[in-house]
């Protein structure tokens, strides 16, 4: 039993399978965690059953008729948790003053502002949420550092460098003699269908990734390897490494979730089954280490490990995060809100699988110099990208 009081943690985006995952960790150390508050955008009964089960202080509804709808359920049901509503709602769980940690985890855009909340409050942020960094990688660096923020990253291949690299990394990053990041690649659905074909893949063909258990839009840019370019721009901003020194190894596999390589011929890597709620405790219990309820890796049922270079031409989106990468300033933020908006509309049936890269290319191209150095800034520049994006969208629609 705990000598201390259970930690209070917020799920941002407690109804997609990171924060469900991340329900399932807490769940088997109740000494250890509780519940402060729960997020989600509309799933309301998801979200209700989550309340009963677990109890928040707080639950938070982004869409307002939504909330009205929780409310009337938990209501019912005689649970005490309070509902709020709205994405102010969102900044108030994510840095009230009762919480320890944050696990941010809503998808997209819509998650930067709460979890640059938390991080401006010097809350451990358990970083789920990519894109909070492609947008704001040095704004939200800086809050870190201001704060006293401890920064966790969540996705499994920045979870898996975090625990290769030595304890004094972030104190002298420069005495560590890292050579390279590597981070794996599953290859998502497609790595070894004809590129011709991709012309005519469904959604739900990109959606069925082969190890993974995700949302719609991670599954599409999994497929796309969009989501390993993020990966890319997160990892330069979480370790303080330049493109040039992060690479991608395709590992169908996703048995190792990451490297090191350093200077002396060291390859440190971090092995498991693929289960996100391996990393999610092992950033809640840091710097020790507690039971996820994932079972132990069999390397001998695995039998064998295999790695392959990305093929450029496949996965084009890939190479135009490295593009965005090396500009700096508004792109990132350009790139991101381009392939949020391409995805959604190919997941509409709108757009076809290959436009998603060049809907990113041509926002890319269009959008101009733009000042990223505040928030407001940065979502200013996310707005334009996505109206260059959705006249581009519309240029190449299935539906006209």
């Amino acid at each position: 039993m705990s000598a201390h009081p259970p930690q209070q943690i917020t799920i941002l985006g407690a109804t997609g399978s990171i924060g469900v995952s991340t329900l399932d960790v807490i769940a088997r150390h109740p000494e250890r965690y509780s519940v402060f508050a729960l997020t989600a955008h509309r799933q309301v009964d998801k979200l209700a059953e989550q309340c009963l089960r677990h109890a928040p202080r707080f639950a938070v509804m982004v869409d307002h008729a939504a909330a009205l709808q929780l409310q009337t359920i938990l209501r019912a049901a005689g649970c005490a948790t309070e509902v709020l509503a709205g994405p102010q709602a969102l900044i108030d769980v994510a840095s009230a003053p009762d919480v320890d940690a944050v696990m941010a985890a809503i998808v997209g855009a819509a998650g930067l502002e709460p979890s640059l909340a938390a991080a401006q409050a010097g809350k451990k942020v358990l970083l789920a949420n990519k894109e909070a960094l492609v947008l704001s990688g040095q704004l939200f660096m800086d809050a870190v550092e201001a704060s006293g923020a401890c920064l966790l990253p969540i996705d499994s291949e920045h979870n898996a460098v975090f625990q290769s690299l030595p304890a004094s990394y972030r104190r002298d990053p420069g005495a560590a003699g890292v050579r390279r990041v590597l981070l794996t690649a599953s290859g998502g659905p497609f790595r070894n269908t004809p590129i011709e074909v991709l012309e005519s893949v469904t959604p739900d063909q990109a959606c069925s990734h082969p190890n993974w258990v995700m949302g719609r839009k991670i599954s599409v840019d999994s497929a796309t390897m969009m989501n390993k370019g993020l990966e890319v721009i997160e990892a330069h901003w979480l370790f303080g490494v330049p493109a040039e020194q992060i690479e991608v190894v395709v590992h169908p596999q996703s048995v190792i979730h990451s490297m090191v390589d350093y200077v002396d011929g060291s390859v440190i890597a971090q092995l498991g089954n693929p289960d996100m709620r391996t990393p999610i405790a092992y950033a809640l219990a840091w710097p020790q280490r507690i039971d996820s309820g994932v079972g132990a890796l069999d390397l001998i049922a695995i039998s064998k490990l295999s790695f392959e270079r990305p093929d450029f031409d496949r996965f084009p989106c890939l190479s135009l995060a490295y593009q965005a990468l090396r500009a700096g300033g508004v792109a990132p933020a350009a790139l991101n809100a381009a392939n949020e908006e391409a995805v959604a509309a190919f997941l509409e049936q709108r757009l076809g699988f290959r436009r998603i890269a060049d809907i990113i290319a041509a926002t890319l191209e269009r959008i101009g110099p733009m000042a990223v150095d505040s928030l407001e800034a940065i979502l200013a520049a996310d707005a334009r990208a996505r109206e260059i994006a959705r006249d581009e969208i519309r240029k190449r629609s299935l539906t006209q």
